[in-house]
């Protein structure tokens, strides 16, 4: 057994992440430059958590971080921590952004840290995945840029980065509402049509070669999707409108970010400040309170620093 008092002072930072940017359902994500940051202090003292940012309202039931990095210290032989954890984050909380995978992310990279362990990244995705039950967020978290994920017929996933073209920035809005990513998958068909499934597959591979390319009438065919966009769009108040605002103001193609409420725009780098805001303004015309920000990915994925 480990003993609390060998844990280290250590700091990680994890990115937000965009998932199935239309047609990739499932498989394909995106990090993004919005941090998630946690730091370890040793102290004599019972483990503490302080929030601030997005997550200073959370609650130590609905902390993933607080529950992973336990979890991982406690297969580690150290079951009783002491120290203290101060957690801040940029990422809006049920808006399509990984901020559950970000959590889970940062409590697994914060243990391996603490304890001066290698962090397998591969072991992160699969522990990740047992918990969230999808690996499309917590794999470009971990790994950052754009990833792919892959099932072989066994059923384990392979995550693997993708090309992205330099040319491309992102636009994300979200309204004040949120959508709870099981309500999202609730509203799933349980089968479609083969004739729908397989004509997704030949805008996935558009969705691919436009991301690596910036070619926007691609990425207009990528973004295209019929397997879970129409579904979950109802539930996002005045979301069709702010899609179509967003390719108004430039963007190239626009759909949901992840399962909701947020949206996310791709479009040339500098106009993205303008669609971001455009589709700000669509969404608060039903309720106040919307957020945006322009964005460009982020390619580290999880860091870690040893203090």
């Amino acid at each position: 057994m480990r003993s609390a008092d060998r844990l280290q002072h250590a700091r990680v930072s994890v990115p937000c992440s965009t998932s199935n940017l239309g047609a990739g359902f499932d498989c394909i994500g995106l990090a993004l430059d919005r941090q998630l940051r946690a730091e370890y202090t040793p102290t004599t003292t019972p483990l503490h958590i302080e929030r601030g940012g997005t997550v200073a309202d959370l609650s130590d039931a609905h902390d993933h971080l607080e529950r992973v990095f336990r979890d991982a210290l406690a297969r580690a032989g150290v079951h009783e921590p002491t120290g203290h954890i101060a957690v801040t984050s940029e990422i809006p909380v049920a808006r399509g952004l990984g901020s559950s995978a970000a959590s889970i992310v940062a409590g697994l990279a914060l243990a391996s840290a603490v304890l001066r362990a290698p962090f397998d990244r591969e072991a992160a995705l699969v522990r990740a995945e047992s918990i969230e039950g999808h690996p499309d967020n917590a794999a470009p978290a971990l790994l950052g840029g754009l990833v792919g994920v892959a099932r072989g017929l066994e059923g384990s996933a392979r995550a693997f980065r993708l090309p992205l073209a330099d040319a491309l920035g992102f636009a994300f809005a979200a309204p004040a509402v949120e959508v709870p990513t099981p309500l999202a998958r609730r509203a799933l068909p349980t089968d479609v049509p083969h004739a729908l499934a397989t004509g997704g597959l030949g805008r996935v591979a558009a969705l691919l070669h436009g991301l690596a390319t910036a070619d926007p009438d691609l990425l207009r065919i990528g973004f295209d999707d019929e397997l879970h966009v129409p579904y979950r769009l109802p539930l996002i108040p005045n979301g069709a409108a702010a899609l179509s605002a967003a390719v108004d103001a430039g963007a190239f193609a626009a759909t949901i970010s992840g399962s909701g409420s947020g949206l996310i725009a791709v479009c040339a780098r500098d106009s993205a400040p303008h669609v971001a805001q455009v589709m700000a303004e669509a969404l608060a015309d039903e309720r106040p309170g919307a957020v945006s920000f322009a964005a460009a990915s982020d390619t580290a994925g999880a860091r870690i620093e040893n203090l």
